[in-house]
């Protein structure tokens, strides 16, 4: 169910679906200690408290010293981590949330994702591992991402702890409609990692003229053709000028002859293709 509510004084409206912003900010590639702060600080103080990381992006810790540091309470920020698939055995994955709590300096998850459906990840094992988690209280909630649509309903109906969200990559340019329908038919959220196409979108003409209109960037349109979509975005910035240009998307919407536009743009890029991703 979507909501609305609003963070910080004069911030723009943020749309949260069962208590995850649709506007979240991703940290992937922010390793160093000191710009992964600042950011996250930066981040907290535009408006956002959906927070993504993973335990292979090693920088959790940096992302807790950030929350602690910020003046927001912990229960404000939605706060998400995912398990490397090496971690996926029992008691693999029982061990590695347990260690994400003491790197991020918290006393639950919101959100604990399987970060792809691989190497040791075994569907009766792995999720029962996770269910074990929500009944532990280490996560409220968990995760699957870069799941297809028939894993996706694989891991549906093994846990007893629903299925959240299904992280994915997702943007104008890999609209991933399939999958978006699978998530509904579930009830189950989809969130977007490289909701920007890794910048693409600014080549894509069709994107730069319903940006111009608005007077607005390519990636404030990507942004919010998701959010109109229904679909969370994680966009991850470095820099201070970004992450606010991302935040400003909130304001921006699109008329239903822009969002057919671009449902209709014909240029199709993958940007995250690893060998063991499960449609290799």
């Amino acid at each position: 169910m979507t909501n609305v509510t609003r963070h910080g004084d004069g911030a723009d409206a943020v749309p949260t679906r069962d208590g995850m912003a649709m506007l979240g900010y991703g940290t992937w590639k922010l390793a160093d200690r000191e710009t992964c702060i600042d950011a996250i600080t930066t981040a907290i103080e535009t408006g956002y408290r959906h927070l993504d990381t993973a335990r292979m992006y090693d920088n959790e810790t940096y992302v807790g010293e950030a929350i602690a540091d910020a003046d927001v309470d912990r229960e404000e920020v939605f706060l998400a981590t995912k398990i490397w698939p090496d971690d996926l055995g029992y008691e693999d994955a029982i061990e590695a949330a347990y260690d994400s709590l003491e790197n991020l300096d918290t006393d639950y998850l919101d959100l604990l994702y399987i970060h792809w459906p691989a190497k040791a990840y075994d569907p009766a094992t792995t999720l029962e591992a996770f269910d074990r988690l929500v009944e532990e209280g280490v996560t409220e909630r968990i995760g699957v991402s870069n799941f297809t649509p028939e894993l996706l309903a694989d891991a549906c109906d093994r846990t007893t702890a629903p299925i959240f969200a299904n992280q994915f990559e997702c943007h104008p340019l890999l609209p991933r409609r399939r999958w978006r329908e699978a998530c509904a038919d579930h009830d189950v959220h989809p969130v977007a990692y490289a909701p920007i196409a890794r910048q693409e979108v600014f080549e894509e003409s069709t994107i730069v003229e319903i940006a111009a209109a608005h007077d607005a960037s390519p990636a404030q349109v990507s942004l919010a053709w998701l959010r109109q979509r229904d679909v969370t975005a994680i966009p991850k910035a470095a820099s201070a000028d970004h992450i606010r240009e991302n935040w400003a998307s909130l304001s921006l919407d699109l008329t239903d002859a822009e969002l057919a536009a671009i449902d209709g743009i014909e240029t199709r890029s993958r940007k995250v293709d690893p060998s063991f991703a499960p449609w290799n």
